[in-house]
Formats: structure tokens, C-alpha cells, sequence
């Protein structure tokens, strides 16, 4: 059975940090881009940040430049956000995906788009004083 499990959601003050994951279980992520996203309450989803099979690649959503960081240890199966000085726009549910392509294509960046991908159940952000 696949399983992509997210990690790391929680609780923080504006300009503070948290880390998630994306563990994979039943499927190599060697041999596929993954996405991280986020839904708001109200809001369609969005694209956070992409990064290719390899690592060699990496695409953020504007909103996000800068504060957040994407990585990858396929030795482990598992990709990263690194969230850095979180605003009160940031909260959110946050998703993984994974889809099987070698890049990050604008249609799964933007919006998830993926054939025969897989997606994880997210993992809640909330940024309060």
C-alpha cells in the first residue's frame, strides 16, 4: 500500500519556523517530483514549492521565496519544507504529492496536477501570537 505521511505541522508565532516532512512508504521516490501545498479554509489550493527527482531542481510559489526551502533525502524516502519566518498568510493545511515525473511540470507546480501521482493526507500550520 502507498503512503505518503506529513509530519512537522503544529502551532507558531509569526516569524517562526517549522520543518515537514514527507515520508514515503510503498513507493521509491527516486523516480518521482515532489510538491508540497497548501489549502486554506475558503481557498483553493496552491502550489508551495516542487522539487525534481534528483534534487537538482527546485520552484517556489512567489509567496513563499525566500522563507521556505524544499529538500530531498531519497536514501531516507523523504522530502522536506523548511519554513522559515512565517507570516499569518502561511497557515494552512499543507499537502505533499508525488507524481511520476522526473521534473516539476508547471501543471503539478500550479496546481497539483499529476497522473497516477499519489497525495498525502497534510498536515495543519497555524501562525498565532
Amino acid at each position: 500500500q502507498v503512503q505518503l505521511v506529513e509530519s512537522g505541522g503544529g502551532s507558531v508565532q509569526p516569524g517562526g519556523s517549522l520543518r515537514l516532512s514527507c515520508a514515503a512508504s510503498g513507493l521509491t521516490l527516486d523516480y518521482y517530483a515532489i510538491g508540497w501545498f497548501r489549502q486554506a479554509p475558503g481557498k483553493l489550493r496552491e502550489g508551495v514549492s516542487c522539487i525534481s527527482s534528483s534534487g537538482g531542481s527546485t520552484a517556489y510559489a512567489d509567496s513563499v521565496k525566500g522563507r521556505f526551502t524544499i529538500s530531498r533525502d531519497n536514501a531516507k524516502n523523504t522530502v522536506y519544507l523548511q519554513m522559515n519566518s512565517l507570516k499569518p498568510a502561511d497557515p494552512a493545511v499543507y499537502y505533499c504529492a508525488a507524481t511520476p515525473s522526473p521534473s516539476c511540470t508547471s501543471g503539478f507546480m500550479e496546481t497539483g496536477l499529476t497522473t497516477l501521482g499519489y497525495w498525502g493526507q497534510g498536515t495543519q500550520i497555524t501562525v498565532s501570537t
